[in-house]
């Protein structure tokens, strides 16, 4: 009678062996599901940002590119305003001058050449000093050059006159 009794325990022991050991592996398989599953959440986030990154970069370069093109054509647009302002912009060479200055602008070229401004020396840069008790702030009195901005970038700062309040 002992030998049943004690087959008995081994049994249930066996039982229990057995659904500890089937659920530790269904852990272990939750788990693994859990590791690949976060893994490959952070595959996508990586590549995600990895193309975002790519095309901000593609942005940048093509935007630098334009900028370096329409700073090497400043020289050009400088010979056609100074061209028109002597009147010698006539006939098949005005309609070409007027379309390049067409095309720059669409590109995101824009001329400045304010006067009666504070002087700012990210974007002026300052050829004649004078002083005078008229003003008490340093102004831009006179614009020597133009400057060019292409969309927020300074591309060639204004060329100016200023004039400084008189220092007792």
């Amino acid at each position: 009678m002992t030998t049943e009794s004690e087959n008995t325990v081994p049994e249930s022991s066996d039982k229990e062996l057995s659904d500890a050991v089937d659920e530790a592996l269904a852990e272990v398989e939750v788990d693994e599901v859990a590791v690949l599953t976060s893994d490959l959440q952070r595959v996508q986030a990586e590549y995600a940002n990895y193309r975002k990154r790519v095309d901000r970069d593609r942005i940048t370069a093509n935007e630098i590119t334009t900028a370096i093109v329409l700073s090497e054509m400043l020289p050009v647009l400088d010979d056609i305003s100074r061209a028109e302002e002597h009147g010698e912009l006539t006939g098949g060479f005005k309609a070409v001058a007027d379309q390049l200055q067409a095309i720059t602008t669409k590109l995101g070229l824009s001329q400045f050449a304010d006067v009666d401004v504070p002087f700012d020396p990210n974007i002026h840069e300052a050829l004649i000093h004078s002083t005078s008790p008229e003003v008490t702030e340093t102004l831009v009195t006179q614009v020597l050059q133009p400057g060019f901005k292409f969309k927020e970038r300074v591309i060639r700062p204004a060329r100016v006159a200023v004039t400084d309040p008189e220092t007792n």
